[in-house]
């Protein structure tokens, strides 16, 4: 099967007639059906990136060590459905975020900027930035849940939402609609950069594993393995950013809404890297390459098969 007819390797036009608006559908069911498998490494990040916030290492328990006995923790403290934690959000994201993206994207190739040197890296960072703002509440309310658990094994600051619903409504009525947006600073960076990385390296990384015949040219096993190459040089450009942006999301605040630990994305980029080193800004790093590579050819095999059933369907009568 050959990937992406849509032309997202190709910088084409998008094939058979999709319009931006259809994209937007289903775009944002495809990042929803990706985060469904993905969300446990998402709860895991989440929790392996607040650990030990702005102390030095070793002078701090960790509860959370590595991807796999992190999440052994998760299902300890709050069952198999912990890691699910945050998962109604995240795909109230997921559906926003990538909406949005593929729209703008979409709107993109079919203007033929895409076809410019370098259009392809700066049309996804632009459209992924604006899907990162528009998502950018959904993905607040996600950090704040997925780090809730137990005393024993918390990490990052509690903010004890009951429900997504009222996580919402409390944020509203505390802090108004400016309050939904806190945090953005580091979320509209983080998938701009991630958005631009990938779209450098996940055509080259696929297209070196079929030339090393690990895998047939166009099958979906190639496009996984080259996710997961690819995801090399997102995960190592992402994960500072990722880290600064949970941290912005998850800390406490004020009565005027104002961070009480981070000023900002740099203030916060800084207080990690002097206070716990640099090896501080690429906490969860495991758990972000794992996530990305799976993440990111599901969103896409979900994409490329939603337009295929759009474009099957016959055109309506008269």
């Amino acid at each position: 099967m050959v990937i992406l007819r849509s032309g997202l390797e190709t910088g084409g036009s998008p094939a058979g007639g999709v319009p931006p608006a259809a994209d937007l559908v289903l775009g944002a069911a495809a990042g929803c059906m990706a985060c469904v498998l993905t969300n446990p490494l998402e709860v895991v990040k989440t929790r392996l990136q607040l650990q030990g916030e702005l102390r030095a290492p070793g002078t701090y328990p960790r509860p959370y060590r590595g991807v796999l006995r992190a999440a052994g923790a998760v299902c300890r403290a709050d069952g198999l459905r912990g890691l699910q934690k945050g998962l109604a959000a995240g795909l109230l994201y997921q559906g926003l975020m990538n909406g949005v993206r593929f729209y703008c994207y979409s709107c993109a190739l079919a203007a033929g900027w895409t076809g410019w040197p370098g259009g392809t890296v700066v049309a996804g960072a632009v459209a992924g930035a604006v899907g990162a703002f528009v998502g950018s509440p959904a993905y607040l309310v996600k950090t704040h849940l997925q780090a809730q658990t137990l005393a024993a094994v918390a990490v990052g600051h509690q903010h004890n939402h009951e429900s997504i619903s009222g996580a919402f409504e409390s944020i509203y009525r505390q802090h108004g609609v400016a309050g939904l947006w806190r945090g953005v600073s580091g979320a509209v960076p983080r998938v701009a950069v991630g958005s631009a990385a990938q779209l450098a390296t996940f055509a080259s990384a696929k297209d070196w594993v079929c030339e090393h015949q690990w895998f047939g040219e166009g099958s979906w096993a190639a496009v996984l393995a080259g996710g997961m190459v690819s995801g090399v040089a997102v995960a190592v450009t992402m994960t500072p950013f990722d880290v600064v942006s949970t941290r912005l999301y998850n800390q406490p605040v004020d009565a005027d809404g104002a961070g009480k630990l981070y000023r900002g994305f740099w203030d916060c980029f800084v207080q990690i890297s002097s206070k716990e080193g640099l090896l501080g800004l690429y906490k969860g790093i495991g758990a972000v390459y794992l996530r990305l590579g799976p993440h990111t050819v599901l969103s896409l095999f979900f994409w490329d098969e939603l337009r295929k059933m759009v474009q099957q369907q016959p055109p309506p009568g008269p």
